[in-house]
């Protein structure tokens, strides 16, 4: 076996937060608590004078065996496994960010084939998206009048999943819809990604905010780094108005489809317009189609779960503890 072709990962690096104020508090308990049983032997004051007295040897097994059962049990906290570095997995894929608009306006139910909001619709039709590309690196960022990575490139399909299935309104600040500063976000996360083939989607379904970036800056930093963007735009880009509850007949925000088109146009994307949840699943569809590209991603096909095996050793030595402190005690 070689070792340098074996590396050790821990599935939970941060139960040291756990250990350390464990360790703290038995260490003041026995400090404060813990008084040692005492014996007193005639003469022990003599024997001790011509220092001919020293810890018999079942006492430093014992000392030992409780030592080391109490490091492996806090060991196998961290989850131990050692992978196989020759086992790293060659997959045919992209690397993919989504960027989701989260602002206020997605609220809307303007969906004719289905009685959800925008939001709703787009969080179902990205997750599917996502289940069906399995060799793809895909991350995520969200926007509003902030633009926030709220998941790295990862092939973590079920935590990526997740954090989007739990987006809503108000994640972010949803007073605004700052697009370049949402793009130039996602070009961060794209630009150190293993692949040549960068792609980014981008779902939004208004104008964006005053407060925001020249989009040109976007599309320059998008460029440079290789990023081919496709641009959706969720609703109509025809005025539409509905009925406020408080402030009477309101216009809804409407897509700037010609803002949109230029983004994809310039970086050597597409744009499609979503007008209700079949145009979203057509646009992923026809995303899925991307060409592909082959790199390497850490993906291991060997390792070895390290929680049985240092569990079986943490109950052995249990067990040779009540061995011995069952036979030995009649020798001391």
């Amino acid at each position: 076996m070689i070792f340098n072709d074996f590396f050790i990962q821990f599935g939970y690096p941060q139960a040291w937060q756990m250990i350390i104020p464990a360790v703290l508090i038995a260490f003041i308990i026995r400090k404060l608590w813990h008084k040692p049983i005492i014996y007193k032997y005639s003469l022990g004051h003599v024997l001790h004078a011509k220092s001919q007295y020293k810890k018999p040897l079942p006492l430093v097994l014992f000392d030992f065996l409780r030592l080391a059962v109490v490091t492996l049990l806090a060991l196998l906290l961290f989850e131990p496994k050692i992978i196989d570095k020759r086992s790293q997995l060659p997959l045919d894929g992209i690397d993919i960010v989504l960027v989701l608009d989260v602002s206020g306006s997605m609220q809307f139910m303007d969906y004719d084939d289905q009685k959800k909001s925008r939001i709703e619709v787009a969080k179902e039709e990205a997750i599917r998206f996502i289940s069906a590309r399995n060799n793809d690196a895909v991350g995520l960022v969200i926007f509003g009048n902030d633009a926030v990575s709220r998941c790295p490139i990862t092939i973590d399909k079920r935590i990526l999943k997740k954090m989007i299935n739990d987006l809503y309104i108000g994640v972010v600040d949803s007073e605004g819809t700052v697009l370049a500063r949402a793009i130039i976000t996602a070009a961060n996360r794209l630009k150190d990604a293993p692949s040549t083939n960068k792609v980014m989607i981008v779902l939004t379904d208004g104008e964006p905010s005053v407060q925001d970036l020249d989009i040109n800056i976007a599309i320059k930093v998008a460029k440079d780094i290789g990023i081919k963007i496709y641009t959706v735009g969720i609703g109509s880009e025809k005025e539409e108005f509905f009925m406020h509850p408080f402030y009477g007949v309101v216009q809804k925000p409407k897509v700037n489809a010609s803002l949109l088109g230029h983004i994809a146009h310039e970086t050597g994307g597409q744009f499609f317009m979503a007008r209700n949840a079949t145009d979203m699943r057509k646009v992923y569809d026809t995303i899925d189609k991307l060409e592909t590209t082959a790199h390497q991603v850490p993906v291991f096909g060997i390792y070895y779960d390290l929680l049985l095996p240092l569990g079986g050793v943490a109950f052995g030595m249990v067990f040779l503890y009540g061995i011995f402190s069952t036979l030995i005690w009649f020798v001391l």
